[in-house]
């Protein structure tokens, strides 16, 4: 084969390559556009057979009403209180659980290891009524530590932390250990600088994951002043007749924003994080 071929079996891969990824991204970004400009749509587009992609007539008019009927400021702080709460609780059990898996010999640490990856396994409703009552008969439902406190560390988290820290050499620790460092300054100083990847993709999942909850919130939460964006967002969004489409996807999109915002901020981290976790 002349290299004038294989040139041409080069190109014509890469064309498909490309043209199966664009297709691909066709599929992943075009349910976000199409919601980002329906929340610019009169009801009656939005319900209108077929469906089309442009607003005939733009309008502000979902937004007004979200901000209008729902008590707005109270459930955004709701969500970015409780998101946040168990974003930070995740990065510092996560990484203290993963750290002492990973580099600290103990007694049951391979018992423990077990246990963390069974839970990995196990569906979360499974634990969603044991999970309820805990909560209920501790006196904590309707609270902001009741929708905090179950989700501040879990499974994912330290086994991701741990695989991470597995490729953190150890004659580092060791060199630490002999300047006479101890565990928690190795910890704090040493090695949590070096898991800024890994911090990164499991705040960015965290936070992603606890902004969107809405199954949990709505069973804890029993009074307004508790509901976050999603819970408050299905609830005032269903009428007596019908579902106001218009006001459940304006919402939608100012409940995607800051999970786009904080992606946009750490991409660059979580990317390398996904890159090298697992590696050892």
């Amino acid at each position: 084969m002349t290299s004038a071929q294989l040139r041409g079996r080069d190109r014509t891969a890469r064309i498909s390559l490309y043209a199966v990824l664009v297709v691909g991204l066709l599929f992943v970004v075009g349910p976000f556009v199409w919601m980002a400009l329906a929340a610019v749509k009169p009801e009656r587009e939005i319900r209108a057979v077929p469906p089309t992609w442009l607003p005939e007539t733009w309008t502000l008019d979902n937004f007004r009403e979200l901000f209008t009927r729902l008590d707005f400021p109270t459930y955004f702080v709701n969500s970015t209180l409780v998101a946040v709460l168990v974003t930070v609780g995740n990065l510092m059990f996560c990484s203290l659980l993963g750290y002492a898996l990973a580099k600290l010999n103990f007694p049951g640490r391979k018992a423990l290891l077990l246990i963390v990856l069974g839970m990995l396994m196990v569906p979360g409703m499974v634990l969603f009524v044991p999970q309820f009552v805990l909560v209920s008969n501790l006196g904590l439902a309707n609270s902001y530590a009741g929708l905090v406190l179950p989700y501040l560390a879990g499974p994912f988290g330290v086994f991701l932390m741990r695989q991470f820290l597995l490729s953190i050499p150890d004659d580092l620790i060791e060199a630490a250990r002999v300047d006479g460092a101890g565990e928690w300054r190795i910890f704090w100083r040493v090695v949590l600088p070096l898991c800024r990847p890994a911090l990164a993709t499991l705040g960015i999942l965290t936070f992603l994951s606890s902004w969107n909850n809405f199954l949990w919130p709505l069973v804890v939460a029993t009074t307004e002043d508790k509901y976050t964006l999603p819970v408050a967002l299905a609830l005032y969004s269903i009428g007596e007749n019908r579902t106001d489409y218009g006001l459940l996807l304006a919402g939608a999109v100012v409940v995607v924003l800051p999970v786009l915002v904080v992606f946009l901020v750490l991409q660059r981290h979580f990317m390398r994080g996904i890159a090298t976790t697992g590696l050892k």
